[in-house]
């Protein structure tokens, strides 16, 4: 048996023997049109979720703040348990987000909160295996890891030179 040298019925009329593109070749990375329309910047927005952002940024942050305060201060309250959780998730969660500016947003908070499960957990850690568990040191190695990996970030954005879109603030980048 010998194949047949010419195409089949439903091969000679496929669209790329005439130099048609296939569906994937047409796929592209859609870039944000300069014309500065008002689908483009976040900030011309209407509606009612346009102020629910720095809302919800402010409120994480009083939460978060309220729980290192409480596990510091060895505060008995019942809402020193999840707030100081809040923060040990939340401060390493931020400080990853800056780090990760590049990724798309549902993938940038996915790995910040993976990465700050990770921190916490390797801080506890440490403080296990030289036995010098505390709640305190926690939260405090916690901050402190957070702020010296944000204080990097600054640093190397300030040494390069590298400014995007002008200043950002840490709200905006949430």
């Amino acid at each position: 048996m010998t194949t047949p040298l010419c195409p089949r019925h439903s091969e000679a009329r496929h669209p790329a023997r005439r130099g048609a593109k296939s569906p994937m070749q047409t796929l592209g990375i859609k870039s944000p049109s300069s014309d500065g329309g008002a689908e483009d910047s976040g900030a011309t927005r209407t509606g009612p979720g346009r102020a629910l952002s720095p809302l919800l940024a402010g409120a994480a942050t009083a939460i978060g703040g309220v729980g290192a305060l409480l596990a510091l201060v060895d505060a008995s309250s019942v809402l020193r348990g999840p707030c100081a959780l809040f923060f040990l998730l939340a401060a390493p969660a931020l400080a990853l987000a800056v780090a990760l500016r590049g990724l798309d947003p549902f993938g940038r908070a996915l790995c910040a909160l993976a990465g700050s499960v990770v921190v916490t957990m390797l801080v506890a850690q440490g403080m296990l295996a030289v036995h010098r568990w505390s709640v305190r040191g926690g939260v405090l190695a916690v901050a402190a890891l957070s702020v010296l990996l944000l204080l990097a970030l600054l640093l190397r954005e300030r040494i390069s030179g590298k400014r995007t879109q002008g200043r950002r603030t840490l709200a905006k980048v949430v």
